[in-house]
């Protein structure tokens, strides 16, 4: 019996994924860069007329905007429709569910408003340039 249901069970070739050269160089490419990029700031810092702070400033006030603006607007999305799923099964709970859902709206908004403020610190009042 035990003969008879090892033979049943083949196991299945294994399969071999190979990569190329540049998905295998892009990790330490990208390491590299992330390296790099501070130490090029700040030898550039110490010359006169340096760009690269107020640029990489722009950069991440750019960032801080966008990510806000994406985790605001999918957390506001999910929570709106629960509430309308909420409202549309039980009806009777329309106006505390409406209440729970605006005052959630403002606290999510108010993350994004931080990321504003964040972004405006980085542009205009910067505390890394002299």
């Amino acid at each position: 019996m035990v003969a008879s249901v090892t033979r049943t069970f083949v196991s299945a070739p294994a399969t071999h994924v190979t990569q190329t050269q540049a998905v295998k160089t892009l990790p330490a490419v990208l390491s590299a860069t992330a390296m790099t990029v501070p130490n090029v700031a700040q030898a550039a810092e110490a010359t006169a007329g340096s760009v690269w702070i107020p640029a990489l400033s722009a950069v991440g006030a750019g960032f801080a905007i966008g990510l806000a603006a994406i985790g605001s607007g999918v957390g506001q999305g999910i929570a709106s429709g629960r509430c309308i799923d909420g409202i549309s099964r039980q009806p009777e709970v329309a106006d505390d569910l409406r209440g729970v859902l605006l005052l959630s709206l403002a606290f999510m908004e108010s993350l994004t408003i931080y990321g504003l403020v964040i972004a405006l610190v980085l542009l205009f009042a910067n505390p890394l340039i002299k």
